[in-house]
Parts: C-alpha cells; structure tokens; sequence
C-alpha cells in the first residue's frame, strides 16, 4: 500500500475543492490533526461516533466527510458526543478533513453533480446550469417526464420514500437539484424556469410555493441526496495518490 504525507493529501484535496472560493457555515479542510502518513483513506458523510468507529476497524489513517465536527456559532465545549467523536480520532492519530459547501459544489465530483448523473439529469454546460447563492444550484434536464413518475424514479435511485408537493401528472423537464438542506433554493429555482426542484428537505413555506407556483417540489432526505460527493472525491484522490479508498455509509433516515 503506498502513503503520502498529511499535507500531500491536504494539497491534493485543497487544489481540487478550492475552498477559499466560499463563505461556508464552518471550517473546510484538515479540522482534526492525525498521524503524518496515510496511507488509508475513509469516505463519509457525517462525522458521526458511528463513522469514526467503523473507521478505526477499518485501520483509517484519515477521514473524508461532507459534515465535519466544527460549525459557526456552536458550543465551543468539549462535552458529551463532541468529546467521544474527538477522543476516538485523537486516540487513534486519525486525521479528519471535512468540506462542505466546496463538496456540493464540484462540477464533476460533488453532491449535486453526482446525483444528477445517478437520477439521469444532464446538467447545462454553461452559466444556465448553476443557480442560486454561490451557484450552489445545478439546472439540467431530465427525459420528459410527469411529477409523479419522476418520484417515483428518485425513490427508486435512492431507495428510500420521498415527499412530492405537486400534481402528480405536471409534465417537468426542466430539473433544478441542490442537495442536503437547500429548501431555500427553492426560490431561486423557479426564478430559474425550473418545472421541479429536488433536495433533501422542506420546509413549511416551501410546499405552498410548490402549490402557488405550479413548480413541483420533491424532498428525498438529507443524508440520501448526499451519499455520493464524499465517495467519489476519496476515489479521485485515492486513485491520484495512490492511497486505499473505502466508503462507508452509516444509515440515517433523515
């Protein structure tokens, strides 16, 4: 098995997320120090006890997550389930790298680009294919299609239920998607010509705007929508470094 340096896989990581080009909700980046060397590299979505524990069967030297341990404005003290997720990593000298908004974002690797290539959606090229703050939104297309079977499909993908706020025979094509808790997108989506939008939640005020709107509005879970960013960046990086790559995926219904 072949290693490389902490900061190689940071620099490698850094280069290919660019997360100086957002203003995030916490940290991006190396956000626990481990062990120098890794050769080991474990994908996830949450920085979980779950997660960090699988990873330590694992023999991880490093952790790859979309949600890290460190948000703006949270309670500083290291108690309770903050204090047994940091115990375990520094116990074990593994390394945790967190990105968030850098890793929805990657036209090719991240969440919203993943998902659009699992739920068939050919995502427009140009400037017509991002929308909303940050252009953190993808547009695309999708086979003509009605609200309702589209759900279905998502469902399917995904494999879980989904929530459809719309009538269940609206003809969409025009497909906007932004994944995890992006039902404030939902605006921005429809001022995008969108026929639906798909993220992981919604929100009260959300589904009369669906209704008021006629622009159907599918929730499929924030874990669900954001399974696939994390994997396929760790590939990436395995795959260039050199490293050994493992996904895992702690189930959570949310």
């Amino acid at each position: 098995m072949s290693s490389v340096t902490r900061a190689d896989l940071t620099a490698c990581l850094e280069e290919l997320l660019q997360p100086a080009q957002f203003k995030d909700y916490g940290p991006n980046g190396l956000q626990v120090e481990g062990r120098d060397t890794v050769g080991k590299l474990i994908s996830g979505v949450t920085a979980s006890r779950a997660l960090i524990d699988a990873a330590i069967e694992q023999g991880a030297d490093a952790i790859l997550v979309h949600h890290g341990l460190f948000w703006r404005g949270q309670d500083g003290r290291v108690t309770g389930w903050m204090k047994q997720r940091l115990s375990r990593l520094l116990a074990h000298d593994i390394n945790l790298l967190a990105y968030h908004l850098p890793l929805d974002a990657h036209p090719r690797l991240g969440n919203n680009a993943q998902l659009a290539l699992r739920l068939g959606v050919s995502v427009y090229p140009d400037a017509r294919g991002r929308f909303g703050d940050q252009s953190l939104g993808f547009l695309g297309e999708c086979e003509a299609s009605s609200a309702a079977r589209l759900a279905d499909h998502v469902a399917k993908q995904l494999g879980r239920a989904v929530t459809l706020v719309a009538e269940p025979d609206r003809p969409v094509r025009r497909v906007a998607l932004c994944t995890g808790g992006a039902q404030g997108y939902f605006e921005s989506a429809i001022a995008a010509g969108a026929d639906v939008f798909i993220t992981g939640e919604i929100s009260e005020p959300q589904a009369h705007y669906a209704r008021e709107s006629g622009v159907a509005y599918i929730a499929c879970g924030h874990h669900a929508s954001e399974r696939y960013g994390a994997p396929a960046v760790g590939a990436h990086v395995a795959a260039q470094l050199g490293l050994t790559h493992v996904f895992i995926d702690i189930d959570n219904p949310a």
